[in-house]
């Protein structure tokens, strides 16, 4: 995966993490995400889970690098891991297939909640099946439900989404138009580090915006 994929995965739990932080922390040797043929970073989820055991002892610790890193170099040596597994999808990465009901199951949604996300398009089946994205769609906007937020409430943020998007198509397209070798490689993790830092830029305004509401 992406460096900006990986942060979308750590930045619900670490809100502060970015794509500068990580790329310090493989500067200072705590992590070392493999290289295509072309030298682009490919994080693994063993790299994710590394990360994760780092920003843990940081925050709730307040242990220096200096500590964590020899930590990490311990249990490299002894080939263990340094956190409880975690439940993550097994390496390779097998797609998410759902139909209506498991998706209904494994989101904790009603029939009634899955039927307005499809009317607001926020969630969209393919051939009568449901993706990961659609999953992942599908539980936050349950979690939401829980503050009084209902899909008709979230078409802003899909909107939203559907505008940096945009961004991120219009910045790769002279990449994409080369059409030499490695273009392709070269679009992906340009979109994902772009991903990544407007997911930062988007979190700091969201932050912002809620301590302006809140008078601070």
């Amino acid at each position: 995966m992406s460096i900006g994929e990986v942060l979308a995965l750590l930045q619900g739990e670490f809100p502060d993490v970015s794509i500068s932080k990580i790329r310090f922390l493989e500067g200072e040797g705590l992590i070392e995400p493999e290289r295509s043929p072309s030298g682009y970073r490919k994080f693994t989820y063993a790299d994710v889970e590394r990360l994760r055991y780092i920003l843990s002892e940081q925050r709730d610790r307040y242990l220096p690098l200096r500590v964590i890193k020899d930590r990490l170099d311990a249990a490299d040596r002894e080939e263990r891991p340094v956190a409880p597994p975690r439940a993550l999808p097994d390496e390779p990465v097998r797609e998410v297939r759902l139909t209506r009901q498991e998706l209904l199951a494994a989101a904790s949604l009603s029939e009634e909640a899955l039927t307005e996300l499809e009317d607001f398009g926020l969630v969209e089946a393919v051939a009568r099946h449901y993706d990961a994205e659609a999953l992942a769609v599908a539980r936050s906007v349950g979690a939401l439900a829980a503050f009084g937020l209902r899909a008709r409430h979230l078409r802003v943020v899909k909107a939203a989404a559907e505008r940096e998007a945009g961004l991120v198509e219009q910045a790769i397209a002279p990449l994409l138009r080369r059409r030499g070798p490695g273009a392709i490689a070269k679009a992906d993790e340009t979109a994902g580090e772009i991903s990544g830092l407007l997911l930062e830029l988007h979190a700091s305004l969201l932050r912002s915006g809620v301590r302006g509401a809140l008078g601070r």
